[in-house]
């Protein structure tokens, strides 16, 4: 059965040294993979671009796949669901997902050429759970990563979060009680109640829907977009080729 993590993949350097230096055998079985069987079949891990040049497969350019549900919607908007190229060849020789998009670079074994996938679909659908975890990430990602006090969007790092009734107060931690806030408006409520300090939350703070958090991750798009990817995401951001 597949695994349902969805994994980032960064972006590397490009290397044009001789491949046998890296040259690393793949096989389908392996068990950090989405699937597992067929341990037989075997990929040489290295890739080669219609440029000639050597793509290494943990340093380099890593062609992650869209990953899209049964439906044809992705997993996840956030994190985006990709996987490596490693995986998503893995799941395709062992006929979990159809192929819908392609890179031009392409895999080679001793027995086989492929290009790489760059958008694939899962077969069996999968059902999103209906609640969410309640999470520090996603009272951000309720919250659009936004202090409640003051409006203002911050990185996550420099987030925390305030129990609108504090816990000195009897205050519970809950969907209903936490909301996202900066440094500096945590620390200017203190255990104060909303009315003593005259800070109230810019929204009242309730459970989402896993649709909910969903839609509000395609307003935060990751660094790197495919244009192989355009017609399954819906995001207005400059789309790389």
């Amino acid at each position: 059965m597949l695994n349902q993590r969805a994994r980032l993949a960064g972006q590397g350097t490009v290397c044009h040294k001789n491949p046998r230096s890296w040259r690393r055998t793949i096989s389908v079985g392996e068990s950090n993979g989405p699937a597992t069987g067929n341990a037989g079949i075997q990929l040489a891990g290295f890739v080669r671009s219609p440029t000639g040049s050597v793509f290494l497969p943990d340093g380099g350019q890593h062609f992650p796949a869209l990953v899209l549900n049964a439906d044809f919607r992705p997993l996840s908007y956030f994190p985006l669901s990709v996987w490596s190229w490693q995986d998503a060849v893995k799941a395709v020789f062992l006929d979990r997902v159809s192929v819908l998009s392609e890179y031009d670079a392409e895999v080679h074994s001793p027995s086989l050429t492929m290009r790489m996938p760059s958008v694939i679909a899962l077969k069996d659908y999968i059902p999103s759970s209906r609640k969410p975890a309640f999470t520090r990430f996603n009272v951000f990602l309720r919250d659009a990563f936004s202090c409640q006090y003051c409006s203002e969007r911050f990185p996550t790092h420099d987030l925390t979060f305030d129990h609108v009734i504090p816990r000195s107060r009897g205050g519970r931690t809950t969907w209903e009680n936490v909301v996202t806030a900066c440094a500096q408006c945590n620390l200017r409520k203190g255990s104060k109640l909303p009315r003593e300090c005259k800070m109230f939350p810019r929204l009242t703070p309730a459970q989402p829907s896993t649709w909910t958090l969903q839609e509000n991750g395609r307003a935060f798009p990751p660094n790197y977009l495919h244009s192989s990817w355009r017609d399954y995401l819906y995001w207005d951001s400059e789309l790389e080729s």
